[in-house]
């Protein structure tokens, strides 16, 4: 993958929490972020910012998308305060790893979902983790993974 870009919408929010981060590591493997912010304040962005550089660089270190995601959720997941403090900032993520043998992979969480441009044709690859894709009538902002 010799090129990458990103655009970004702000929509109705007043601040844009969404972010993206790209990390090569020594071993030239390529980690391509995106996190979808949950929320619309300074501290949610600041939160998103650095956790999307955080993921890249973990990913990108492990040379695997799934291991990353895994690894930096552990992570959160040990953070005493994360224990009792749901308001604390989180983010939907994809992530996706391109190594130098031309393998790619791909994961991702929560209410985002990735595709794949090949040939000049679109192809959605993963699904939202959302409770409408899990229960008929499920609420689709009541994220499941």
């Amino acid at each position: 993958m010799d090129t990458h870009g990103t655009a970004q919408l702000v929509g109705d929010r007043n601040h844009q929490c969404d972010a993206t981060a790209v990390w090569t590591s020594p071993a030239d493997a390529r980690a391509y972020v995106l996190l979808d912010g949950v929320g619309d304040t300074p501290a949610v962005r600041a939160w998103t910012r650095d956790a999307a550089r955080r993921l890249a660089r973990t990913a990108g270190l492990h040379a695997d998308a799934e291991a990353g995601l895994r690894a930096e959720y552990d992570r959160y997941a040990a953070e005493p305060a994360r224990s009792g403090d749901h308001s604390l900032p989180t983010a939907a993520a994809v992530v996706v790893v391109h190594t130098p043998d031309g393998l790619l992979s791909i994961a991702w969480s929560g209410d985002a979902r990735s595709y794949l441009l090949l040939d000049g044709n679109l192809r959605l690859i993963t699904e939202d983790h959302n409770a409408r894709r899990v229960y008929e009538g499920g609420d689709r902002n009541l994220i499941t993974a």
